[in-house]
């Protein structure tokens, strides 16, 4: 695992817990939020834009929903994953002089 990744999203999630202190620490991604009164959406929310700008990452409410569900071990390899795939494409791109504008 990446452990500046992990330490990045530590952090963040460190920062939201504390507004929830009544969720226990437990490195469930789900204690970034209310548990007792949790968000209809998750992906326009604090934890989330906090998490895109930090790994440069556009999280869509699907995968929002599936890091809520995450410990933190799997969450950093999922953000990983996540960006893997959101900048492939553009090194391609990049590798063979397409612009992407049409």
């Amino acid at each position: 695992m990446n452990e500046t990744a992990y330490t990045t999203l530590y952090a963040i999630y460190k920062k939201h817990r504390r507004r929830h202190r009544g969720n226990p620490d437990s490195k469930q991604m789900c204690c970034m939020w209310s548990t007792s009164n949790p968000p209809d959406s998750i992906e326009d929310t604090a934890p989330i834009r906090d998490l895109e700008a930090a790994f440069d990452i556009d999280i869509v409410e699907q995968d929002a929903i599936d890091l809520y569900d995450m410990n933190l071990d799997e969450a950093v390899r999922r953000i990983l994953e996540l960006k893997s795939r959101q900048t492939a494409p553009a090194v391609l791109c990049a590798d063979v002089g397409v612009s992407g504008e049409g």
